[in-house]
């Protein structure tokens, strides 16, 4: 089992594969150099939060050489529409258009790109406090997956623009 498990590893490493956030790598060097700009509403704070985790989980407030700017917009729509017209289920959409550039050079844009989250949940009747509670962690969940999203597209980023 050992053995195998090491002749896979050497395997990955001899086709060129390199892990995106190695601890001590330069893509993890470039990330921690962000600044996220704020973002307005709770669903904003969640997101931010979730991305400054990401990208400088020390928070020891290093310099900053980039900000990123991100438009976050959050819908709920009723579906499972039942005869009575009441709904059954809510689908929440959240979009986040994000862009990174330097700053005091806004217009100068390094790199941008749209993240996408979908989530749902059953509406229950007379269940106010359950859903208070799922809508809770409906918008923690989608702030953390787009957080992933935008971390992931920024390190590919700066993994084939190592100048930039």
């Amino acid at each position: 089992m050992r053995l195998s498990t090491i002749a896979a590893l050497v395997s990955i490493s001899a086709c060129g594969f390199h892990p995106l956030y190695a601890p001590n790598g330069s893509t993890n060097a470039v990330l921690k150099q962000i600044y996220v700009n704020i973002i307005p509403n709770r669903n904003g704070q969640l997101l931010r939060e979730a991305l400054q985790e990401r990208l400088d989980g020390t928070g020891d407030g290093g310099e900053k050489h980039y900000e990123l700017s991100v438009k976050l917009s959050y819908a709920g729509e009723n579906v499972g529409i039942q005869p009575d017209t009441s709904s059954s289920r809510t689908r929440f959409v959240s979009t986040a258009n994000w862009s990174l550039h330097k700053p005091g050079l806004i217009g100068t844009k390094i790199t941008s790109a749209t993240a996408r989250s979908v989530d749902g949940t059953n509406v229950i009747d007379e269940q106010f406090f359950y859903s208070e509670l799922q809508s809770e962690a409906i918008q923690h969940r989608m702030a953390d997956n787009l957080a992933d999203q935008i971390v992931q597209e920024l390190a590919m980023y700066f993994r084939a623009h190592p100048n930039a």
